[in-house]
């Protein structure tokens, strides 16, 4: 018995590990400053709560259509035009098991053996191997401060091959928090489209962006992919739920995949998602997004007071991108000692490409104040032992 060539060569997601490291260490009786794993702290809105706990109060809980509940489609519909402007019609829209699901969705439906995908590096690491597993070819495009650690036009246009059918685009970014300025991001989605390329872009983050409401892509691009989820702006992350806006001629393969690979997302975790879209909860989401950014400006402060360089302020999501070069440790040394000395808990750089992968690390500030203030003295105490 063999194991497939894709289960050999998937690389370990390193936040994940970490993340488990500082559990051990929790079990041995230690407090660790958890900021490696992008899980706000705030947890679901009230009303999201009371509605997981009705949907579960014995009712059948069938299978629902595999693109979700029809009132669930409509009501993220109404949310696009209601906050953004756009006309996407709830058949266009597919709820999937986590922002995950609609990522791997996508990915399926779009790519085949020897296809390239090309995409931005340092970016998420899952969407390396989803290409990957269905065998597609990475073209990961090494970026720096000065592009905001994001793809511009000149350099897809330049990457661009015979066998490219697709870019990937995160706005804003995991593991920077930066998002590309909204008219290079079409100038991308042109040049793809003028291609006869798809554009799949990650919008995971769009709600926790500084402007609000955020301009997405579906403005200038209405048949670009569009993944966005229920984990991040709307706290929802153990609970699984994503969705993808589709161009017309995707939403018939994506439903059959859907069927064959989940059947459906959860039933209770769908209903208890419709009262996301409640004035009552939007306005505590917003609150949220807000205290993210006050958090934000703490966590800057505090780097730049005890000499770890932000190269690029984030505008978006909550993460900071650090650049630990000047410690005299590499990036996976630095959050190995960060954990065993100080309990701090980090993501090295590995897990989102070479090309930042041993310089820099990242982040989560979505962790309370308090335990931002705590991580932020444990480290500053670790650097100075370091330089003394």
């Amino acid at each position: 018995m063999t194991v497939s060539h894709r289960a050999r060569n998937a690389e370990t997601f390193h936040a994940l590990d970490f993340a488990q490291r500082a559990a051990d260490l929790e079990a041995q009786g230690h407090h660790v400053v958890k900021l490696s794993i992008g899980e706000p702290d705030f947890g679901a809105p009230p009303a999201v709560l009371a509605a997981g706990r009705d949907a579960l109060d014995g009712r059948p809980l069938p299978y629902t259509p595999p693109l979700g509940l029809p009132e669930l489609r409509s009501a993220l519909s109404d949310f696009y035009r209601d906050r953004h402007g756009v006309q996407v019609p709830a058949e266009r829209i597919a709820i999937t098991m986590g922002a995950s699901a609609a990522l791997l969705l996508a990915t399926a439906a779009t790519t085949d053996p020897g296809d390239e995908v090309i995409l931005a590096d340092p970016s998420y690491p899952c969407n390396r191997e989803l290409v990957q597993s269905f065998g597609g070819t990475v073209v990961a495009l090494p970026t720096t401060a000065a592009t905001r650690y994001q793809l511009d036009a000149d350099m897809v246009e330049r990457a661009w091959g015979d066998r490219t059918t697709s870019v990937m685009i995160a706005s804003p970014s995991n593991p920077t928090g930066t998002s590309i300025p909204f008219d290079e991001l079409a100038a991308i989605c042109e040049l793809a489209r003028s291609r006869g390329g798809w554009r799949i872009v990650d919008e995971i983050y769009l709600e926790l962006s500084d402007a609000s409401p955020a301009h997405t892509v579906l403005e200038v691009d209405p048949d670009a992919i569009v993944t966005g989820s229920f984990s991040k702006y709307f706290g929802m992350t153990g609970w699984r739920l994503g969705w993808a806006v589709l161009p017309p001629q995707l939403v018939g393969p994506v439903e059959r995949l859907a069927m064959n690979y989940f059947l459906s997302a959860s039933n209770p975790t769908q209903q208890a998602a419709l009262a996301c879209f409640t004035p009552e909860t939007l306005e505590v989401c917003e609150r949220r997004r807000r205290e993210l950014g006050a958090r934000r400006r703490l966590v800057l402060e505090g780097l730049a007071r005890i000499g770890l360089p932000v190269p690029v302020v984030p505008d978006g999501a909550f993460y900071v991108y650090i650049d630990v070069s000047g410690t005299g440790l590499g990036a996976w040394q630095f959050c190995e000692q960060a954990l065993d000395v100080a309990h701090v808990a980090l993501t090295p750089g590995r897990d989102f490409g070479p090309t930042t992968g041993e310089t820099h690390v990242r982040l989560s500030y979505a962790a309370s104040r308090g335990e931002l203030n705590e991580g932020l003295s444990r480290l500053g105490h670790f650097l100075a032992s370091r330089r003394g």
